[in-house]
């Protein structure tokens, strides 16, 4: 672990020191507690784990996941849960600092600057250091701090995890994939050697075993970003085996695996989608992670520690299903990762938080990536930051039987064009509603999502008064967060502008 000597980092510990000797070993008393331990959070990150690949979202689920399953039964489900943008790294910025990451134009994946029929919006591709975040916020209390997995916030070692807040780092970097596959030897400085052909899921799963085993005496964040289930496609022998033969099974001969979605401009022909799950080495990879998330739960369990641990499971962004292989499908979600349509966006979501929230149940209210850095100070009664968190909106009403949010609107914002195929646009859900628009030539559709889930069936010449109105406020909020949009290229023609 590299020890940080900045003076912003410095002072940053001294304040967080001073803070943990303030409080000693008194237990925190957070809301809604049965007891006076202090709340421990544990927070699993899945990389590209796309809403129906989740058995508690999809019955007829092709892959095996009996721990998540569990996990889905002792937690609440948010059905209707959001990541802050339909590709990871400016979901993740969202999850650490509660903001919409429009507000610093980290709008697409570190370092993607892939151009179309205009250039991308300006990309600012690394996490500031003057964010205050999650991490940093719990250390200040005396929580010990751990990352482990996928990072993706910035590409030199200055804005690597153990520089924002987390005092151990193992894996967290630059990069956005597992370099050297998923298989040992990996090419990542924050790995050490493990012996060759040593699974990358379950080694980043030991270390967090120990590390539970070290922190179990103290309040704690250990936050597991697995690299899975992000390309390469590879996974375990005897899983693929499995699965091909499951496959077998379950695709019948004349069902199509895939189908057309659009694209932005006509081209020669449209990009495909995945319209059934039966990806053997995706499934192994589903499978395998499935497995050490398990053990995660079971540690918690061993340690006597489950009752006062929160568990918080989500996912990046949609599911791969347009692009590099389409390994899932998110159907009847529409589109995938890339892709404003509920296929990109539209998460995995769970909150165990034993005592509290029921185990088991559901809540319908849209929630998005920025609440978490709220709804966990809030879980472990601590001060809000609402000049840090200033997009999200604390989830612990819900979580204690409420029924809605002081929020009429969630918004998103993708200036850039998807490596899997999905157009620059913004989009704003109220209600039922979602509109979306598109920034190259500023046409809009709209969807009612509690009758038309699929996205199917635009309604926008049907309600052109809704339309005015969704539009009028997502523009609006475009002038908030200072949001950036398509530039010209070269002489070609200028893109479109909001009003």
């Amino acid at each position: 672990m590299r020890v940080d000597t900045t003076r912003r980092n410095f002072l940053k510990t001294m304040l967080g020191g001073v803070a943990a000797a303030v409080l000693g070993p008194k237990p925190l008393v957070r809301a809604g507690a049965r007891s006076t331990n202090p709340l421990n959070f544990v927070f699993l990150l899945i990389d590209d784990f796309g809403w129906m690949d989740l058995g508690a979202n999809n019955p007829h689920c092709f892959y095996d996941t009996p721990n998540l399953d569990r996990l889905a039964r002792s937690a609440m489900n948010f059905t209707n849960g959001y990541a802050a943008n339909p590709v990871c790294s400016p979901t993740r910025y969202s999850i650490m600092t509660g903001k919409y990451p429009s507000r610093v134009d980290a709008t697409n994946w570190f370092c993607g600057k892939r151009s179309g029929r205009f250039n991308p919006a300006p990309l600012n591709d690394k996490m500031a250091l003057e964010e205050v975040t999650l991490a940093e916020a719990l250390k200040a209390h005396g929580y010990r701090t751990a990352f482990l997995g996928k990072w993706h916030l910035g590409g030199t070692e200055e804005y690597w995890p153990e520089n924002q807040g987390f005092d151990v780092n193992v894996g967290g970097w630059a990069v956005g994939s597992p370099r050297g596959g998923y298989f040992a030897p990996f090419e990542n400085p924050r790995l050490r050697d493990y012996p060759k052909g040593a699974h990358l899921p379950k080694i980043l799963t030991d270390e967090a075993v120990n590390i539970l085993d070290q922190y179990n005496d103290d309040r704690f964040l250990l936050y597991l970003a697995f690299y899975s289930v992000h390309t390469p496609l590879q996974g375990r022998e005897d899983l693929i085996a499995k699965y091909k033969a499951k496959r077998q099974r379950w695709l019948a001969a004349d069902e199509p695996e895939f189908g057309p979605e659009e694209q932005v401009w006509p081209v020669e022909k449209p990009r495909r989608v995945r319209l059934r799950q039966c990806h053997p080495t995706y499934a192994a990879m589903v499978e395998a992670m499935d497995e050490q998330i398990g053990r995660v739960l079971d540690k918690l369990e061993d340690l006597g520690i489950a009752e006062n641990t929160a568990v918080f499971l989500m996912s990046d962004n949609g599911g791969l299903s347009t692009s590099e292989g389409s390994p899932t499908s998110n159907f009847p979600l529409r589109g995938g990762k890339g892709w404003l349509y509920e296929g990109g966006i539209r998460e995995p979501f769970l909150i165990r938080w034993p005592g509290v929230a029921p185990a088991g149940s559901k809540c319908d209210v849209p929630v998005i990536s920025t609440d978490f850095y709220p709804t966990i100070l809030d879980m472990a009664g601590l001060p809000p930051r609402p000049g840090q968190h200033r997009d999200g909106i604390s989830l612990v009403p819900l979580m204690k039987g409420g029924t809605r949010l002081d929020r009429d609107a969630i918004y998103w914002h993708y200036p850039h064009y998807a490596n899997q195929g999905g157009f620059p646009g913004g989009a704003i859900r109220m209600g039922d509603w979602k509109l979306i628009e598109r920034f190259e030539d500023g046409r809009v559709h709209l969807y009612n999502l509690r009758l038309d889930v699929g996205e199917r069936e635009d309604l926008a010449f049907a309600y052109p008064e809704r339309v005015a109105e969704m539009q009028a406020k997502l523009h609006t909020w475009y002038q908030e967060v200072d949001a950036k949009f398509l530039e010209r290229k070269g002489d070609g023609p200028q893109p479109w502008r909001p009003l």
